[in-house]
């Protein structure tokens, strides 16, 4: 068998897997979806799914916990270009320049509270939870509240959580939990953040 018929019988078989697959994903609801890891870009990929729902012209909204005195790329297009939709920041910035438990805190249920709203909201599609899962590991909110409302959320709105852990509860509760890896960052070679990639 020649390398082109080797090529055109496992694209046969992929093809015939995958179509499988999408036969007996017969449940169709919104979903939870967990981005975690120690790697860079799990808000960013949280903003492609923010930036692919829009071109489908669905509604969605972004709840940045922790970010939020410095402005983002992702941040300025949104504000800039569709200012209509629900964008809420913590605005305390990194718990590390913070050193404010108490302080943290009520910033963090202040941030939930507007998240609570949104995931109640019927006209939603999608929410990105952003850095969600530090205000459960520093214990900014009790988890239990948390996975209650995500689990009891408007029936059509898929939820984005990004974040570093985010505990066992978390993951079991969402849909798909991706963990993003850090094998190599430019910062740890001494290399600056760079506008456009990093932020």
């Amino acid at each position: 068998m020649s390398r082109e018929e080797r090529f055109n019988a496992a694209m046969e078989r992929q093809q015939a897997a995958v179509r499988e697959c999408i036969a007996q994903a017969s449940d169709e609801r919104s979903l939870i979806v967990l981005l975690t890891g120690d790697g860079k870009g799990k808000t960013s990929s949280g903003f492609g799914m923010v930036f692919r729902a829009l071109g489908y012209g669905q509604k969605v909204a972004v709840v940045q916990f922790i970010k939020g005195t410095q402005p983002s790329g992702e941040e300025i297009f949104l504000r800039e270009r569709f200012p209509e939709i629900p964008f809420y920041q913590m605005g305390t910035g990194f718990t590390w320049d913070t050193q404010n438990f108490v302080a943290d805190q009520a910033a963090a249920r202040r941030t939930w509270e507007q998240a609570l709203k949104l995931l109640q909201r019927d006209d939603l599609d999608l929410l990105l939870l952003d850095e969600l899962t530090y205000m459960l590991a520093y214990k900014f909110l009790d988890e239990d509240e948390v996975l209650t409302a995500l689990r009891e959320r408007a029936p059509q709105l898929s939820v984005i959580v990004t974040g570093r852990g985010g505990g066992t509860a978390l993951r079991e509760l969402a849909d798909t939990v991706s963990e993003v890896k850090n094998h190599k960052h430019a910062f740890d070679a001494g290399i600056k953040a760079r506008k456009g990639v990093d932020y």
